[in-house]
């Protein structure tokens, strides 16, 4: 929450706070076009990385033969080890997707995310990557385009509801920029990240997005992510086998979920410093890589050949359960990476799978396994992440054709319906579940909960000492016109509170009175308190269970008074957040 005190441009300036949104969009703009060259320059990066590691540049099926095999199993581990120092010293949220802890950022901080995050997760994921961890690279484009959204929106010290906006549209930069699909940059912030379709947060959210494919068609061209097929639908009776085809995406979505999940509690329990971890995660998956090679790395090319029929059936199985395999063990161990790649793949493995059965039990019926596989990767990606609207758009924009949209939409929700069924949360959320993290807090309380109470603390205290006689507390009163006072001991340690009623209740009692000494024998010592690294959000909740209309700050080492928080100060924070939202 901004300091109200704090010179900023957006205050500073009549025409800024006179137009207000107009700003927002000038830079939602600028948030795209540095989105749009991150997303440029991250795939540079990999490219470079992948050349120092093995001294090619192409598809792991252009070079598999020509390299040494220890080569894919020493490079990963390699790669891990370097990730693993990357983000121990760093910027621990280099580590794993990206996008969970950007949700978070959103829900929780005010989208506010560190500035050295874009950076370290630009090295981190490219090492990642270049090496052969088997993870992609739409996670990581999402939270370096969210980090850039939040870097520009702290320099302007933008609201938190405009932050939040700003993570939104690098996010939604970095989508629209990776796969070439403007409309899908924007339905997976909006549905994923923001969880708003509001016109505040779509406009901004659009500019963004499409400057971003402006700028990565200008460097790689007009082309879709992938080599898609013809789509064709033989017959109406393939309906129901598209039903079934999202059916199934949901059980592998929610195996996927489950698997890297389990992965990540088994890393979890190993007793080893943490950059070991990756180094381990690398070397399980390079011992991998020499059986099923098309794990390798993102993976576009294994997608590809499915999609145009070129493996075949007991492959298209083997690959499905060796890369959610393969991703499991690189992000739970601390890899960095994002899972929407290997969503794609493993649904283009899991389509072309089906597609074989369905074609062998009807060949004049239903189309190729290509068509399936198209399918499957959007359903396989609504599984996991339960963002059917992103994932229809996302293949859709990549075939520009109509005719795939009634199949998408059956397989899609079928395969968020029944992955939802099974599995409380989504492969991003779930993350944040495990943390305790509470998703369906409303959005203002949310924001309460990034805020330290030693913000708005009040730090000049009504004090006593403990062994202060009645007389002097009386006198402290009547001097001090306050409603309490603190009594603490000779190290300004907290010894309880006295309230003024307690002060009545003393004088009116004369044996009490008759046998007491100091002011310690007075104080309620029977108290709720709050640490400096409480949240506002926690001082509104522990006034609720307690009745206290005012909490002390303490030290939660020495136990020393650093300040008091009252109910009115409280109340006064969550009011200028609604305001600040409706402004």
């Amino acid at each position: 929450m901004p300091d109200e005190r704090t010179p900023t441009l957006l205050r500073d300036l009549s025409w800024f706070r006179a137009h207000r949104h107009m700003t927002l969009l000038l830079v939602a703009i600028a948030v795209g076009v540095l989105g749009g060259y991150g997303a440029v320059l991250f795939r540079l990066v990999i490219k470079l990385a992948q050349g120092m590691f093995y001294g090619r540049t192409g598809d792991i099926m252009d070079f598999f033969h020509v390299l040494p095999r220890w080569m894919f199993v020493v490079m990963p581990a390699a790669g891990g080890l370097v990730v693993g120092l990357l983000a121990r010293y760093g910027a621990r949220e280099a580590r794993g997707p990206g996008v969970p802890e950007v949700r978070e950022a959103v829900l929780y901080k005010g989208g506010h995310i560190r500035k050295r995050v874009a950076l370290v997760k630009i090295l981190a994921s490219a090492v990642c990557i270049g090496s052969g961890g088997s993870v992609g690279r739409e996670g990581p484009i999402v939270q370096i385009g969210a980090s850039v959204g939040s870097t520009l929106g702290q320099l302007l010290d933008a609201s938190a509801m405009q932050r939040k906006t700003l993570v939104g549209c690098g996010a939604a930069a970095g989508i629209a920029a990776t796969f070439n699909a403007p409309i899908a940059g924007v339905l997976f912030s909006l549905e994923v990240l923001l969880g708003d379709f509001g016109l505040t947060s779509f406009s901004p959210v659009v500019l963004s997005s499409v400057t971003a494919t402006v700028i990565s068609r200008h460097y790689f061209g007009d082309f879709p992510a992938f080599v898609i097929p013809v789509y064709h639908l033989r017959s109406v009776w393939e309906y129901p086998l598209y039903a079934g085809l999202g059916l199934c995406c949901g059980l592998v979505a929610v195996l996927f979920i489950t698997a890297l999940y389990s992965c990540e509690d088994f890393f979890d329990r190993l007793r080893l410093p943490e950059p070991l971890k990756p180094m381990l995660g690398g070397l399980a998956m390079g011992l991998l890589v020499l059986a099923l090679p098309q794990v390798f790395g993102v993976g576009y090319g294994a997608i590809n050949q499915a999609l145009v029929d070129r493996l075949a059936a007991p492959l298209l199985l083997c690959l499905i359960f060796g890369k959610i395999a393969a991703t499991s063990v690189v992000l739970a161990s601390g890899g960095s990476g994002g899972v929407f790649a290997p969503s794609l793949f493993i649904g283009a493995m899991t389509g072309g799978a089906f597609g074989y059965a369905a074609h062998a039990l009807a060949p004049g019926l239903t189309a190729g396994p290509g068509a399936y596989a198209l399918v499957a990767m959007g359903a396989l990606v609504a599984g996991s992440t339960h963002a059917p609207i992103t994932a229809i758009l996302i293949i859709f924009e990549m075939t520009n054709d109509y005719r795939i949209i009634l199949p998408l939409m059956i397989s899609c929700i079928l395969s968020t319906l029944l992955a939802g069924m099974l599995k409380k949360g989504n492969i991003y959320t779930l993350k944040l579940l495990r943390r305790g993290v509470n998703l369906k807090l409303d959005p203002d309380l949310a924001l309460l909960h990034s805020i330290p109470v030693t913000r708005h603390m009040r730090t000049k205290i009504a004090t006593v000492p403990e062994d202060m006689p009645l007389p002097g507390v009386v006198a402290a009163f009547e001097e001090r016109d306050v409603p309490r006072l603190h009594v603490v001991d000779r190290e300004q340690r907290l010894r309880g509170v006295i309230g003024f009623g307690d002060l009545r209740a003393v004088l009116m009692d004369a044996e009490l009175l008759g046998s007491l000494v100091v002011a310690g024998d007075m104080a309620e010592n029977r108290l709720a308190v709050l640490h400096p690294a409480d949240s506002i959000l926690t001082a509104m909740r522990r006034m609720e269970e307690t009745g206290f209309s005012h909490l002390p700050v303490v030290d939660p080492e020495s136990g020393r008074l650093l300040g008091t928080i009252e109910q009115k100060d409280v109340f006064a924070v969550y009011g200028r957040i609604v305001l600040d939202e409706a402004a």
